[in-house]
């Protein structure tokens, strides 16, 4: 894939390891991981929180955000959209004013929940036009599917630059509803982005899945809170068909779980040492999807304690491999896994993930490229690649700009000394104290 540029723009005053180039992380001095520890808040339960709360009329209480560039930016909208929002700690205090958003300029960085989020949220207020720019990153992923289906509801949105990608220009009017057809192939984003927006219609809305959806959970996820701030919808498990009825939102007061994509990689580490790591506030029972990655921790031979308040992993000795999985529910724990495959007794293959081409970097070929770079031995596939045994050399690998490829090459440190990564500081996207979590671990992290 070659040189990877970094979008300094996107990176948000929350960013971590400014001016830091590298990384350098080597095991632990006992080797083991063993600790318990607290994981920041759902980085999807924060922006959708968020959001609708800005979208109800009157004051919200939000507890447990997560801070980090995703969460830094969908504020900085909101606020520029003229919301009040105070932010004390993890706690957001927003203020809704029912739609009557200020016209301007937006930038809404990497973060796919807002550019998602957003384009519905302001094409049905009855007035304003906003300009809305994305990073280089963001800008590459496709947004047509879920323009089309808005402009079918009567929304007026053109793109300033490439057809079907940010940036875009949305003018305010009311929308009607209707029907509309949608695919769920690339992003659940899409669908979540139509809902968000859906009690606001003048009339009753019906989305119907044409295919699959990649990820069904985030969509539950979405209409789970949606319920909560008083939308009325309608929808079996399938998610074939959903029906939102007009309502509005009503302001409430939450707070929200840990980030269980996060966890996984902590969970992760204890996979990979034979340690112990209690995550203290998240349960088994979030409708998270990323969740369901400690079944497949399990499968590789761990033990897990799913307890009332917390999850516990416990490693062992030797990870269990010689398999093949579907990973299209919980996409995201992709690279995490194919991190560790080169650690398991067996071959490990991953399928039914061609979306995460379209993420922060073409996932896919980075993580393949990655572990060619460390001596491991690849098969990549269109839709997912191959893992084999192997015992990873220590070199300098670049991270696409790209958290989630930079979280899970740093776990090969917990087992290989001195894995150097550049750009640390993309992991703000999500876990601003992603490598003060490691160390305090006990794993050696050496910042250059």
């Amino acid at each position: 894939m070659g040189e990877f540029s970094v979008d300094d723009k996107a990176r948000s005053p929350w960013t971590s390891l400014k001016g830091v180039d590298i990384v350098s992380i080597s095991p632990s001095k006992t080797r083991k991981i063993k600790g318990t520890i607290t994981i920041p808040g759902s980085k999807s339960l924060t922006n959708r929180a968020l959001i609708i709360s800005a979208m109800s009329q009157g004051k919200s209480t939000v507890t447990g955000i997560l801070k980090s560039d995703d969460s830094y930016w969908c504020i900085d909208t909101l606020k520029n959209l003229g919301i009040d929002i105070e932010v004390n700690g993890n706690t957001a205090i927003i203020v809704g004013n029912g739609l009557k958003w200020n016209s301007g300029e937006l930038y809404v960085g990497s973060a796919g929940t807002i550019a998602r989020f957003l384009p519905g949220a302001l094409a049905l207020s009855n007035k304003g036009i906003w300009k809305i720019e994305a990073s280089q990153s963001m800008s590459k992923r496709p947004i047509a599917s879920l323009v089309n289906a808005l402009e079918e509801c009567g929304a007026e949105i053109c793109y300033l630059n490439n057809e079907g990608y940010y940036p875009l220009l949305i003018k305010g009017k009311e929308l009607k509803g209707g029907e509309v057809n949608l695919s769920g192939a690339i992003s659940s984003q899409f669908i979540s982005g139509l809902l968000i927006a859906a009690p606001y219609f003048k009339e009753s809305f019906i989305v119907n899945i044409t295919d699959h959806i990649v990820q069904h959970s985030y969509v539950h996820l979405t209409l789970e809170l949606m319920k909560k701030f008083g939308a009325k919808v309608k929808y079996d498990n399938s998610l074939k068909k959903i029906e939102v009825y007009p309502s509005g939102y009503f302001p409430q007061d939450l707070n929200l779980e840990a980030d269980a994509s996060t966890a996984c990689y902590f969970l992760a580490l204890a996979a990979i040492t034979n340690g112990r790591v209690r995550i203290d506030n998240l349960t088994y029972e979030t409708l998270q999807p990323d969740i369901k990655m400690v079944d497949v921790f399990e499968r590789m031979g761990c033990k897990v304690t799913r307890g009332s308040t917390y999850i516990e992993l416990e490693g062992v000795t030797q990870l269990r491999g010689g398999f093949e999985i579907s990973m299209r529910e919980m996409s995201d724990q992709t690279l995490t896994l194919a991190a560790i495959s080169p650690f398991a007794d067996g071959p490990i293959t991953i399928k039914d993930v061609e979306h995460i081409r379209h993420h922060e970097s073409n996932r896919i070929s980075a993580i393949c490229e990655s572990l060619s770079n460390l001596g491991i031995k690849i098969e990549e596939f269109s839709d997912g690649l191959k893992v084999f045994p192997g015992n990873p050399k220590p070199t300098l690998l670049d991270t696409y700009d790209d958290h989630r490829v930079a979280m899970s090459l740093a776990l090969i440190g917990s087992r290989v000394k001195g894995i150097l990564l550049k750009d640390p500081g993309c992991v703000s996207k999500t876990c601003p104290q992603f490598f003060d979590l490691l160390e305090g671990l006990g794993l050696q992290v050496n910042l250059n």
